[in-house]
């Protein structure tokens, strides 16, 4: 019975040795220091398109299925749109459905 307690408990000191983290610094060199601004900017600007090409795909789909509230506009002065449940939203700049309460939304100013 004690060997096989001492078995599991050093299967278990190991299992925990070798899937422990060991992250060593990295030394920063001018060149590595370059590729992690880029990175960073590439990432940046990734994130940038995705987001604009979920805004555009979301307002086309809400344009061809939804109705768009005349004269009403979000509070970002973005068009409000009406589903088939008859709820009020508006899509935000990252392609959300932001659906709105009746005091959230504006008259139109006319122009």
């Amino acid at each position: 019975m004690k060997k096989r307690y001492l078995l599991g408990l050093a299967a278990m000191f190991a299992a925990t040795l070798f899937t422990t983290n060991v992250n060593a610094q990295e030394k920063k060199t001018e060149v590595g220091k370059a590729l992690q601004k880029t990175g960073n900017a590439v990432e940046k600007g990734a994130t940038a398109v995705g987001n604009k090409t979920a805004e555009v795909a979301v307002k086309g789909g809400a344009k061809v299925v939804d109705q768009t509230y005349k004269g009403k506009m979000a509070p970002d002065g973005s068009n409000v749109y009406i589903d088939g449940k008859n709820r009020k939203y508006y899509i935000n700049k990252k392609g959300a459905k932001i659906y709105l309460k009746a005091s959230q939304i504006r008259t139109r100013p006319v122009q």
